[in-house]
């Protein structure tokens, strides 16, 4: 059972995607010549809206991965969508029909091996771990420029919150991006998750799930310890307040491009991800090192990795599912597959 702490602390950025697109950080921040050109306003958000799009959409296709006449079909995901777009399944059937297995999207999960009871009686004791130690606000532990930047955010998202401003950067980062993506008319919402579900339930391949069970020994003790811990978590609020900003506008135009399958302008426009930066700053923490977090990336990767070499060797078909930026992304899953020898199309090659 995972702990609600974790779930929050550690979970909710292990509930996101394990990726970090490998773009060169200068090119990936220019935004495109038509949105580059657009005026910033003083509080560094712009409001121009590009329309998302509505109704049922292609998607981005399917990649596909070939060994001898044994094939891997990959559906890259992405967040955040339009709110109001539907995923054809017509494409996801077909191939799921074909499917002696399915490989799910790999994640990592943090929980405990104690009773259910002993974890109910950990709820109460869970209150504020969300919040900085001592009982100090976002003003007090942020640099002033940053926390001006915050600000700005804050009144145009999160009017009236009063409670954000006591969390610490990285969930208080979290809260405002929630509520900027929805105002957007995106979401953070998988589409293609209830699609594969019920091809799956329709058709019966076998499903393997790629999952990094860490485990934490002693739930109390954690708790106690994540309450007065500190976290560098600066990097994921100043990242986070990035991708609002000048970004929001790429944002949506890559919601655009993977809801009507167009990869290259997917391609052209990569946005180095929040996540990541959110993401280590637990990791990389006392607490994240001695739950096993610090390597998580990478040993998902390669259990992927294997799995669908696995089903490369044994399957006619495979149908699998992970994050698109681990596709698109320098030394990512598909220059993985392409080191280890297998023929790697795109769904525009």
């Amino acid at each position: 059972m995972r702990l609600t702490m974790l779930v929050l602390a550690l979970g909710s950025m292990s509930a996101l995607p394990l990726h970090a697109q490998q773009a060169d950080p200068q090119s990936a921040n220019a935004p495109p010549p038509e949105i580059a050109t657009q005026a910033v306003p003083a509080d560094g958000i712009r409001t121009e809206a590009t329309v998302v799009v509505t109704g049922e959409q292609p998607g981005p296709g399917l990649w596909l991965v070939r060994k001898g006449s044994n094939e891997l079909y990959i559906l890259g995901t992405l967040n955040p969508l339009p709110a109001n777009m539907q995923l054809a399944s017509a494409g996801i059937d077909a191939v799921i029909s074909r499917s002696q297995g399915v490989i799910r999207a790999p994640y990592l999960s943090v929980g405990s091996d104690a009773s259910k009871f002993r974890l109910l009686l950990l709820l109460p004791s869970l209150i504020g771990i969300r919040n900085n130690p001592g009982g100090k606000t976002l003003d007090e532990v942020m640099p002033p420029p940053l926390y001006t930047r915050w600000r700005a955010f804050k009144e145009r998202f999160l009017p009236g919150d009063g409670k954000v401003e006591k969390m610490r950067p990285m969930f208080a980062a979290q809260e405002l991006y929630r509520a900027a993506i929805k105002r957007s008319a995106m979401s953070n919402k998988d589409p293609s998750e209830a699609l594969v579900t019920a091809a799956i339930e329709k058709h019966h391949p076998t499903v393997s799930v790629v999952k990094l069970e860490l485990k934490v020994k002693d739930p109390k003790a954690m708790v106690k310890q994540m309450k007065t811990a500190r976290f560098d978590d600066l990097a994921c609020m100043e990242r986070t307040l990035d991708r609002l900003g000048v970004d929001m506008e790429v944002l949506r135009l890559r919601a655009n491009a993977w809801s009507t399958g167009d990869i290259a302008t997917l391609r052209a426009n990569p946005v180095p991800s929040h996540y990541k930066a959110c993401l280590d700053a637990v990791s990389e923490s006392a607490i994240g090192k001695q739950i096993g977090m610090g390597d998580g990336e990478a040993r998902v990767k390669a259990m992927w990795l294997a799995k669908a070499e696995q089903a490369l060797a044994t399957n006619t078909v495979t149908f699998a599912v992970v994050s698109i930026d681990d596709l698109l992304g320098q030394g990512g899953y598909v220059d993985a597959l392409r080191a280890k020898g297998y023929t790697v199309l795109a769904p525009d090659e």
